[in-house]
C-alpha cells in the first residue's frame, strides 16, 4: 500500500511517497518558489541520484501537477501510475475550533477550511489548492486533513485566551491556536524515546526554527503553551514575519502613512522579521553570510531572533517546572549551530548547558543528536522533524478506522526500535564524511 502526503506552504509544496507495507520512503521532494519566478522541483527517489528540474509554477495547481508527473515518470518516478496511491494526507495549517484532530476530507470539511482561510492567509489557501489538485487526479481514494493546530488543543484556557472582550472569543473564535503541531508531535514522541520515558512522563521545550518559527511547552507529554497565536504571526522573529509587536504600532503607522489594513497585514507577514531588519535577506543562511561580511543589521536581527527565543524558553521553564530536555528542530534548529549557541548562551543557571563542540557537529537531517554537556541537568537534543510521517500514519489510521487523538494513539516512531530507513542510509554517508558525528548520536 502506498500513501502520498502533500504539504503545500505559502511558496512551496513538499511531498512524500511512502510504502506502508515495508515502512519505507520511496521518494520525497519539494517544489520551491511556487508563485515566484524560477520554480523547480527537487526529487529524491530511493537508491537514485537527486533529480532537479525547473518548471514554472504560477500557482499550487501547477506544483501538484509537477509532483504527480515526476513521481510517475518512467525515468525518475517510483510508481507506475496514480492508481497505486490508496490514501493522501494533506497538511492543513489552521483548523480553528472546528477541528481538534485529523479528519477525512469531505466537501463540507473543505468548505469549513475555506471559511478559516482568513486565520492563516499565507497557508490555508495554498493547502486547499493542494487538496483540490490532488482530488482531481485521485477522486476515488480518501483524502485526509492533518492540522497544525490539533496538537495544541490540550492548552489550558489560561494559555489560549487573550485578555480581550469575551464576545470576540464567542463570536469570532479569537484565541491562541498554535501551529507546527505535526512537528511538535513527532519530536515530542521521539524525545520521550530518547529519554527512555513514556510520553506522559516527559516535560520538554521544543523550538521549531525555520523560516516560520515557534516554540512549544510540553508538560506530561501534551502541549500547555506555544508562541504562535490565533494566526502564525505571533511569537518569534521569523523570516518575513514580525512576531510579537506592540499592537498599537500598526495603528500608529497607518495614521502616519495612510496605509490601509491590507498593506499593514502584508508588511507584518511578508516584509518584516529577518527581511525587515536586514533589508535584504529572509533566509538565515544569507544572514550568516552577511554577518561574516560585516553586515551590522544582519548581526542585529540574528541577535534579536536568538534573544526572543531565549525569552520564550525561559518563560516556559517557569510554566512547566521540571524540564527534561530542550529540543531543536526544523531547518535552522537542525543545521544552525550558530543560532543554537546564541539561544543557549547564558542559560546555564537553568541547568541548560550546551557543549560547543558537539553543537558544531550537529548538522544533519539523518540523525538525532545530543549536544548538551555530559553533566548538563537538562538534555539538549537536535531531532530532525518528520511531519510527513505523522501525516502518513494519520492518513492510514483514518482509512482503517483506527485513528484517535495522540494521547490515545501509538505511532510507529514511538517504538525504541524504530528506524527511519532513508535516514539510516544517509547517516552512513554522513559518518564517512564526519566520523566524529558518531559521538553525539542520541542513542
Amino acid at each position: 500500500m502506498v500513501i502520498l502526503t502533500l504539504n503545500c506552504g505559502s511558496s512551496s509544496a513538499k511531498y512524500q511517497v511512502y510504502d506502508w507495507d515495508n515502512k519505507d520512503v520511496l521518494a520525497s521532494g519539494q517544489v520551491e518558489r511556487v508563485t515566484i519566478e524560477g520554480s523547480q522541483i527537487t526529487h529524491q527517489a530511493k537508491g537514485r541520484d537527486e533529480y532537479v528540474r525547473q518548471s514554472p509554477c504560477p500557482t499550487h495547481k501547477e506544483a501538484v501537477e509537477l509532483i504527480i508527473n515526476t513521481i510517475t515518470a518512467p525515468d525518475v518516478g517510483v510508481i507506475k501510475d496514480m492508481s497505486v496511491i490508496k490514501a493522501v494526507g494533506h497538511r492543513l495549517v489552521h483548523g480553528g475550533s472546528k477541528f481538534t484532530k485529523s479528519v477525512v476530507i469531505t466537501p463540507e470539511v473543505l468548505d469549513a477550511f475555506r471559511q478559516l482561510s482568513d486565520l492563516a492567509p499565507l497557508h490555508n489557501p495554498a493547502n486547499i489548492l493542494g487538496v483540490e489538485g490532488a482530488q482531481k487526479v485521485l477522486p476515488g481514494v480518501p483524502h485526509c486533513a492533518i492540522m497544525d493546530t490539533a496538537w495544541h488543543q490540550t492548552m489550558p484556557d489560561t494559555a489560549y485566551m487573550y485578555a480581550l472582550p469575551w464576545e470576540w472569543y464567542e463570536k469570532f473564535g479569537v484565541r491562541r491556536y498554535g501551529f507546527h503541531g505535526t512537528s511538535f508531535l513527532y519530536t515530542a514522541k521521539r524525545a520521550a524515546v530518547l529519554l527512555g520515558r513514556k510520553p506522559s512522563d516527559t516535560n520538554l521545550i521544543i523550538a521549531h526554527i525555520g523560516n516560520g518559527a515557534s516554540i512549544c511547552a510540553v508538560k506530561n507529554g501534551v502541549c500547555v503553551d506555544t508562541s504562535m497565536g490565533m494566526t502564525p504571526l505571533e511569537g518569534l522573529v521569523m523570516g518575513t514575519r514580525s512576531g510579537d509587536v506592540d499592537p498599537a504600532i500598526p495603528f500608529f503607522v497607518m495614521r502616519k502613512t495612510g496605509m490601509n489594513i491590507d498593506q499593514i497585514d502584508e508588511i507584518l507577514n511578508k516584509k518584516s522579521g529577518l527581511l525587515g531588519i536586514s533589508g535584504k535577506y529572509a533566509d538565515m543562511r544569507d544572514i550568516q553570510s552577511a554577518i561574516a561580511a560585516g553586515d551590522k543589521r544582519s548581526k542585529l536581527v540574528f541577535d534579536m531572533e536568538c534573544y526572543r527565543i531565549k525569552k520564550y524558553l525561559g518563560s516556559y521553564v517557569g510554566a512547566i517546572g521540571r524540564v527534561d530536555a530542550i529540543v531543536f528542530t526544523a531547518g535552522i534548529g537542525e543545521f544552525g549551530w550558530e543560532s543554537r549557541a546564541g539561544i543557549c548562551a547564558g542559560l546555564e543557571p537553568l541547568g541548560i548547558v550546551l557543549d560547543p563542540q558537539k553543537n558544531k557537529l550537529a548538522r544533519t537531517r539523518n540523525a538525532e543528536t545530543l549536544i548538551s554537556t555530559d553533566g548538563s541537568p537538562v538534555k539538549i537534543f537536535v531531532i530532525p522533524t518528520d511531519e510527513e510521517l505523522v501525516m502518513t500514519e494519520d492518513a492510514y489510521a483514518l482509512m482503517k478506522g483506527t485513528y484517535d487523538v495522540h494521547t490515545n494513539f501509538t505511532y510507529t516512531f514511538q517504538s525504541p526500535d524504530y528506524v527511519n530507513k532513508a535516514r539510516a542510509e544517509g547517516l552512513v554517508k554522513d559518518l564517512k564524511k564526519t566520523p566524529d558525528l558518531a559521538r553525539i548520536l542520541a542513542k
